[in-house]
C-alpha cells in the first residue's frame, strides 16, 4: 500500500501544471507558504501512516509479497482416521519439519507414535518422530491425548520430506495405523533464502551471508561491528534505502538497548511484533541519534520461506540450544555436560553458571569408582577475558597441587605433552557459559591421556574454581556445589541419556556471602606461618582480589593479615609450611617479595627478575634461587567441611577447623627490615603463586606498639636510634645557642 501511494505521489507530482512566468511575486509568496503548510501537514500524514502500515501490516500487505494469513507453509492434507478420534491438517514447514495443526487423538492406544515411512502403505516398516522432542529417558514417550494441539514435528537423524511418503499414527504393539495422510510426490516445501552481506559503510560493520530463516528469523554470521554508534540498533523498513522511518529489532538477546560491539560472532535476530520478512525492504544497523546508516542488506520481493511457528532451533555463540540426546547435571545447578560421539571423536559441550574469572573443568577420574583429582585427565574451559577467546585446555593432574611447571594441576603444553583438545565454540548469556569442544576417543599421549571407552561407565569428575594470572585452573573449594563428591558415572556410548531436568539458565543468581575484613598484625616481632583453608568467597579472594589456589598462610593464627613492620628492625619467623620437595602439594617454603604473586622457584629468565627477594632466598652460584625457610608441614584442617559460606566472622570460622602439624621441626627465617625496602612487600610461598599478602613497611617508631628496647633490635638498628637522638640534641643545641 505505501508502495502503491508512494507511485501516486510520483505520478501526480509529474502531471502538476506549471507556474506561470507572469504570476505576481506576492502570489508566489502566498502559494509558497501554503504549499510549505501542506507540505508539511503531508510529510507528518506519511510518517504516521508509514508507521502504523509498518506495524500493522499482517493484515495489509505490501503489494501482495506475503502469503495469504494464516500461513503454516505448504499445505499436505488431513489426516484420515481410521480409530481414536485421529484429527488434523498437516503442513509442510521446512525441508524436515511437519507442522500439524488442531491435532486430535483421544491417548488410548498402547503403544502409539507419529510414525513416517517410504513404503507405499504405512507399515511397521517405518520410524518413530519423537513428540515432544526434548523428552527424558531412553525411549520417546508413548503419544498422549490431544484436544485441538498444535504440533511441531521435526524429522530425526537427518530425514527429510522428500525422503518419507506418509505419516501416521501408529501402534507399534498391534501394528495398527489410527490415522495418515500421503506426502504429494514433489512437494516444493519453503526454504530459507541466503542474502548478501550487510553493506559496509561504517563503524567496521560487515559480516558473512545472511540467511533468512523464517518469516521472521534472521541469521548474520560472522558479525563484526566496534559498538562506537551511541545510539545503534538493528533496524528495518521499507523504501530505497534506510531511513527515519524503520523500527527497531532486538539483539541475539531479546534486549532493545543499543548495540554493543561484535567480533565475528554468529547471531540469530528476530523481528517484533506482527512484523515479517514480507512487510520490510531492508534491514540495516542505523544510529538513530545522528540518523546515519552503518551497513544494511535488502530483502528480494520473491521470498519463499518457512512460516514462523517457533520451530527455528540453530546453534550460534549467543543462542543456547540442547543439541545433544545425552545430558547430565554433574554439579547441581552449577554445571551440566552434553554430549555425543562423532566417529573417532567425541563432542562435549559444557554449561556452567561460573563468573568470568573462573573455570569448569569436567574428565575422568583418576580411580575408576569414586571421584579422585589426582593421576585424572580433564579439560579445563573458560573465557579468556585478555584474549576475548573462548579455552578448553587439556589438563594432566599429577598431585593436588599448584602447577610448577612439572608437577601439580598443570596444562599438557606445560609440561611436554599436546593440547589434543579442539574448541568448536563458545558462549556467555545470562550467567551461563558454554563451551562445546572435540578431542579424540584415543590420543597418542599415553602419558597424559586416558583414552574413552564407550562400551562401559566410566567415573567422571567434575569442578568449577578460579583462574590465576597465567589463566591457569586453581584449587576449587571442597563444597558440593564445586566438585562432585559423590562417583558419578557415564557410558559415552549412550544414547538418549538425558537426566538434565531443567536448563541452568532458568536458576536464580543469588549474591555471594559478604567478606570478611583484612586482619592487621602490628608492633609484633615475631611470627608463625602455616597453611589453612581460603575462607571461600569470603576470605583470600575477597581480601586480595586475585584468585587463590585453595590454601593460603596464616599468620599467627590469622588468613593472610597485612603485617607492618619498621625499616632497621629485625623479625623472626616461624615456618611451617612444608619442607619435603617430592610432596608438592605440601611443599610451601616461606619467603619475603615485592612481588604481589610470588611463586619465584617456578619462574625462569625475564619472569624470574621481574621479582626481587628480600628474604628466605638465596642464589647459587649460577644465579639460581634456592629457598632457606622452610620446616615441618602443618595445616588448619576442616574438621568437616568448608563452612566459610555460612559463617559471618573470621573467628566463629576458625572455631570449625583443627591445627595439625607433621612430625619434624619448624623452620626459622630472621630478617632485619633494610632501611631503602620499599613502603610495600609480600610474604609468599617460593613454590607457588598467590598464598600470602602484603607487608607495610614503616620507618622505625611509626608502628604502634613498637617496643625499641626490644632484644630483637638490630646492631643497625641500634646505631640508627643513637644517630637519631644525636642529631636531634645538636639540632636542639645550635637552636639553644
Amino acid at each position: 500500500m505505501w508502495r502503491k501511494a508512494r507511485e501516486t505521489r510520483r505520478q501526480g507530482h509529474s502531471e502538476a501544471p506549471k507556474a506561470s512566468p507572469t504570476s505576481t511575486t506576492t502570489a508566489i509568496r502566498g502559494r509558497t507558504q501554503t504549499a510549505k503548510g501542506l507540505l508539511l501537514t503531508w510529510m507528518q500524514f506519511a510518517v504516521l501512516v508509514a508507521a502504523t502500515v509498518l506495524l500493522n501490516c499482517t493484515g495489509c500487505q505490501a503489494a501482495g509479497r506475503a502469503p495469504p494469513e494464516p500461513y503454516y507453509g505448504r499445505y499436505i492434507g488431513n489426516f484420515t482416521n481410521f480409530a481414536h478420534g485421529i484429527k488434523g491438517k498437516i503442513y509442510a514447514v521446512d525441508e524436515s519439519t511437519l507442522f500439524v495443526k488442531s491435532f486430535a487423538y483421544d491417548g488410548t492406544g498402547p503403544d502409539a507414535f507419529f510414525w513416517v515411512g517410504k513404503t507405499p502403505r504405512p507399515s511397521p516398516e517405518g520410524y518413530i518422530i519423537p513428540y515432544p522432542e526434548e523428552y527424558s529417558g531412553i525411549d520417546p514417550p508413548i503419544l498422549q491425548a490431544h484436544n485441538r494441539t498444535d504440533i511441531i514435528l521435526r524429522l530425526p537423524m537427518g530425514k527429510r520430506i522428500k525422503d518419507i511418503r506418509w505419516l501416521s499414527v501408529w501402534c507399534r504393539r498391534f501394528t495398527v495405523d489410527f490415522g495418515e495422510v500421503f506426502i504429494p510426490p514433489n512437494l516444493d516445501v519453503p526454504k530459507p533464502r541466503v542474502l548478501p552481506e550487510f553493506k559496509r559503510l561504517a563503524h567496521g560493520l560487515r559480516s558473512s551471508n545472511i540467511s533468512v530463516l523464517d518469516a521472521k528469523t534472521f541469521y548474520i554470521p560472522n558479525l563484526h561491528y566496534d559498538g562506537a554508534g551511541p545510539d545503534a540498533y538493528f533496524w528495518v523498513g521499507n523504501g530505497s534505502e534506510p531511513n527515519i522511518m524503520g523500527v527497531k529489532v532486538p539483539n541475539e538477546m531479546g534486549s532493545l538497548e543499543p548495540l554493543r560491539g561484535y567480533q565475528g560472532e554468529d547471531i540469530e535476530i528476530q523481528l517484533p511484533g506482527g512484523l515479517t520478512v514480507y512487510d520490510i525492504d531492508w534491514l540495516a544497523v542505523w544510529c538513530v541519534e545522528y540518523r546515519h546508516n552503518f551497513g544494511h542488506v535488502y530483502i528480494p520481493r520473491d521470498l519463499d520461506v518457512p512460516p514462523a511457528l517457533g520451530q527455528t532451533k540453530i546453534t550460534t555463540t549467543t543462542t543456547p540450544r540442547p543439541v545433544y540426546s545425552n545430558c547430565r547435571e554433574i554439579l547441581p545447578n552449577r554445571l551440566q555436560v552434553k554430549w555425543e560421539l562423532q566417529g573417532e571423536y567425541i563432542q562435549i559441550e559444557l554449561f556452567g553458571r561460573i563468573t568470568e574469572d573462573q573455570y569448569m573443568a569436567f574428565g575422568l577420574s583418576g580411580a575408576n569408582g569414586r571421584p579422585q583429582m589426582a593421576q585424572s585427565d580433564v579439560v579445563v574451559a573458560f573465557y579468556d577475558t585478555n584474549a576475548r577467546v573462548f579455552r578448553a585446555e587439556d589438563y594432566f593432574i599429577s598431585d593436588l597441587s599448584q602447577c610448577d611447571g612439572q608437577r601439580g594441576a598443570c596444562p599438557d603444553e606445560r609440561i611436554g605433552a599436546r593440547n589434543d583438545v579442539v574448541v568448536v565454540s563458545g558462549d556467555r548469556k545470562n550467567g551461563v557459559t558454554t563451551i562445546r569442544y572435540k578431542r579424540l576417543l584415543q590420543t597418542n599421549e599415553a602419558l597424559y591421556d586416558t583414552a574413552i571407552p564407550i562400551d562401559r561407565e566410566v567415573s567422571v569428575i567434575a569442578a568449577i574454581g578460579p583462574l590465576n594470572a597465567r589463566k591457569e585452573a586453581n584449587a576449587h573449594s571442597h563444597t558440593a556445589s564445586d566438585h562432585n563428591q559423590d562417583d558419578i558415572r557415564i557410558n559415552f556410548g549412550a544414547r538418549n541419556d538425558h537426566a538434565c531436568k531443567s536448563s541452568l539458565y532458568d536458576v536464580k543468581d543469588e549474591s555471594g556471602p559478604r567478606p570478611w575484613p583484612t586482619r592487621k598484625i602490628e608492633g609484633v616481632r615475631k611470627f608463625r606461618a602455616s597453611i589453612g583453608p581460603t575462607g571461600g568467597k569470603r576470605g583470600y579472594t575477597a581480601i586480595t582480589g586475585v584468585p587463590s589456589w585453595g590454601i593460603a598462610w596464616y599468620v599467627n593464627d590469622l588468613l593472610i593479615p597485612e603485617i607492618t613492620v619498621e625499616r632497621g628492625l629485625s623479625y623472626e619467623f616461624i615456618i611451617e609450611g612444608g619442607n619435603d620437595p617430592s610432596q608438592p602439594a605440601r611443599y610451601h617454603p616461606f619467603y619475603i617479595t615485592d612481588s604481589p604473586e610470588g611463586g619465584l622457584g617456578q619462574k625462569m629468565g625475564l619472569e624470574a627478575r621481574k621479582q626481587k627477594a628480600y628474604a628466605g632466598v638465596e642464589y647459587d652460584d649460577d644465579g639460581n634461587a634456592i629457598p632457606t625457610a622452610a620446616g615441618r608441614y602443618c595445616e588448619w584442617e576442616h574438621q568437616t567441611i568448608d563452612k566459610s559460606a555460612e559463617i559471618d566472622t573470621f573467628e566463629e570460622y576458625v572455631k570449625t577447623l583443627v591445627y595439625r602439624c607433621a612430625d619434624g621441626e619448624p623452620g626459622y627465617l630472621n630478617w632485619t627490615v633494610p632501611m631503602n625496602a620499599p613502603d610495600e612487600l609480600y610474604y609468599q610461598c617460593f613454590t607457588h603463586n598467590n598464598l600470602g599478602w602484603k607487608i607495610k613497611v614503616v620507618d622505625m617508631g611509626a608502628s604502634r606498639g613498637a617496643n625499641l628496647g626490644s632484644s630483637h633490635l638490630s646492631v643497625y638498628g641500634i646505631v640508627m636510634v643513637i644517630s637519631l637522638v644525636a642529631t636531634r640534641l645538636l639540632s636542639r643545641g645550635s637552636v639553644l645557642a
